[in-house]
């Protein structure tokens, strides 16, 4: 079983990774962790680095309890949310962990929501923390 954990470092998202190493301990899992990045002027070749190495540190408890931890950073003109989909559908993902903020209405509307996007369209049950 393949365990996607979208992670942008929110307190929900952290909450999700601790969630997501409970089932894959218990469904023997492997744990992909992806973060997402919009191609565009302002991103810099350092800024990408230093969120490589930020997931490369959220390995280690998966390690030490002998879960197989994958992290992924992508970077293209892709949504957030249409991004952590197409992930899920190109490497056969079973099950995804999002973490979620209270948003008012008004506000999905104006900003959209990647967990409302992969929540609508992924390919496998996702499970929402908050």
């Amino acid at each position: 079983m393949k365990i996607l954990v979208g992670y942008d470092e929110l307190d929900v998202d952290k909450k999700a990774l601790v969630l997501s190493q409970k089932y894959a301990t218990a469904f023997k899992a492997d744990i992909l962790i992806m973060t997402s990045l919009e191609q565009g002027p302002t991103l810099q070749k350092d800024d990408i680095e230093e969120v490589e190495d930020r997931l490369e540190k959220l390995k280690r408890p998966f390690n030490k309890d002998n879960i197989n931890c994958e992290t992924a950073v992508s970077v293209n003109y892709l949504s957030p949310g249409e991004d952590l989909v197409q992930f899920a559908k190109d490497n056969g993902v079973e099950l995804i962990f999002i973490g979620i903020k209270k948003t008012s209405k008004v506000g999905k509307l104006m900003f959209g929501s990647t967990a409302q996007y992969v929540l609508l369209n992924a390919p496998c049950p996702v499970v929402a923390v908050r």
